[in-house]
């Protein structure tokens, strides 16, 4: 706070971004000022803002939050003027989507801004309010209606809330983008998506399926990991020559809004998905947990032709660890020994709910 640059809050709608920036509103320090984007009134006032009109606005306010801040056109340009012209004031700015505002910010903004990014809750978060017994009660429930914030605090309610959100609420900043031209593929890639988590995807089979060329999908994919909602999984490929190096793995930064997109809520014991849902649930904890302790680190899954595969490898400092995500009883896995027999390994861990907090705590 208050070293000269613009806070920067990323992260899919309903992830608690609006919660949490109301808490610098309690900050000491002088006064507060609140712009919520999303009201017609604050963009007609962002329009066309210049820095005088900025000094009018702020008046003797420290602290400005500018909330859902990817809906003011040349974003990036307007908070240059408040970080170069007006002296003592914190910027703290929420989007709910990279792609205007990432594009609108990152120029302007360079050496200006310091950047975060909100998840869904994380399993560590889980560990400040629950003991862990009660954690371990929650696993089945958080495989199936995931981690959001609403869906965790109203027990009960879940499928209504995650319905709601995964409708267009969840993406309607991707609807008004000027590359999506069709809506209705939009939410058929999402469920086709959905039903392949686990799996490696094909760009050519995808197209195929939903009748479209493959650089459309292409595009659309990469929208929808800027709006939050999916992340992809690159092959490790350096070494064998017998690796594969031509596919990827996509999956979805919450259980619950996958599920809602094939609307499968049913419990686990009568699902054929669970190794998935496993698998999906873990990689997106692993990575949250990555992200908020800063280990830098490059992700990736790796698999031969011959079928041998780990699901997530993790590298920093040229070594890697490797995890294996497994819903039942742990084996020792043989791949392990076969991958380190090309690649320095620093650790390695068949991960199931038993040992499962020793990589998210």
């Amino acid at each position: 706070m208050f070293d000269g640059k613009a806070i920067i809050i990323l992260g899919a709608r309903q992830t608690g971004k609006t919660t949490l920036v109301r808490e610098f509103l309690n900050e000491p320090g002088g006064r507060s000022l609140y712009l919520n984007c999303d009201e017609p009134a604050v963009r007609n006032v962002l329009d066309g803002v210049s820095t005088a009109k900025w000094r009018q606005l702020i008046g003797h306010s420290k602290i400005v939050i500018i909330d859902e801040a990817q809906q003011i056109k040349d974003i990036g340009i307007k908070l240059k003027l408040v970080t170069d012209q007006i002296e003592d004031v914190q910027l703290v700015v929420t989007g709910s989507s990279s792609l205007e505002l990432a594009s609108g910010i990152n120029e302007p903004l360079t050496g200006r801004k310091w950047e975060y990014f909100l998840y869904p809750v994380c399993w560590e978060e889980l560990s400040g309010k629950y003991s862990f017994i009660e954690r371990r009660q929650q696993v089945e429930l958080r495989l199936i209606f995931g981690m959001y914030p609403e869906v965790i605090m109203k027990p009960g309610r879940e499928q209504e809330i995650l319905k709601n959100l995964a409708s267009s609420y969840l993406y309607k900043d991707l609807l008004a983008f000027k590359g999506i031209r069709k809506p209705e593929l939009l939410e058929r890639l999402l469920r086709s998506l959905a039903l392949q988590i686990g799996n490696e995807v094909s760009y050519n089979e995808l197209a195929g399926l939903l009748q479209v060329d493959k650089n459309t999908i292409m595009t659309y994919t990469g929208l929808l990991e800027q709006a939050f909602i999916i992340f992809r999984l690159q092959p490790l490929n350096r070494n064998m020559r017998n690796e594969i190096s031509t596919i990827r793995k996509i999956y979805f930064y919450d259980n619950g809004i996958r599920n809602a997109l094939i609307n499968n809520f049913n419990p686990l014991n009568s699902r054929e998905d669970v190794g998935a849902l496993w698998e999906n649930f873990m990689i997106s904890e692993r990575i949250k947990f990555i992200h908020y302790h800063k280990q830098y680190m490059n992700h990736y899954f790796w698999r031969t032709h011959d079928r041998k595969e780990i699901d997530l490898v993790e590298e920093s400092g040229g070594k890697f660890d490797l995890f294996e995500f497994k819903w039942g009883r742990s084996r020792k896995s043989s791949v392990f020994t076969h991958f380190r027999n090309h690649y320095p390994v620093r650790d390695e861990k068949i991960i199931t709910p038993e040992n499962m907090e020793e990589i998210l705590i």
